[in-house]
């Protein structure tokens, strides 16, 4: 009895383990894609005032847009390989 139970325990052990890994990895992402540098924090560091005169007028959401928008461009003078 006890040989069948530890077997039992070596087949379902791992696969516990691997589900509960999956579990936390599906938590995890969403924290991960929440780019500090991208968010509150980076926009209050590096706004340009055009972006924190819409933060005043506008509100939080309008400024981050813009703020998003102007970090998407590339850089001046760069250009993307054809």
């Amino acid at each position: 009895m006890g040989a069948v139970m530890f077997a039992v325990a070596a087949i379902f052990f791992p696969l516990l383990l691997l589900g509960l890994l999956l579990a936390m990895e599906r938590v995890e992402r969403p924290l991960n894609a929440a780019d500090p540098g991208k968010g509150i924090e980076g926009f209050l560091d590096n706004a340009r005032p055009d972006e924190v005169n819409t933060f005043v007028n506008q509100g939080l959401a309008a400024a981050l847009e813009r703020y998003r928008k102007r970090l998407r461009r590339p850089p001046p003078g760069r250009h993307r390989a054809a």
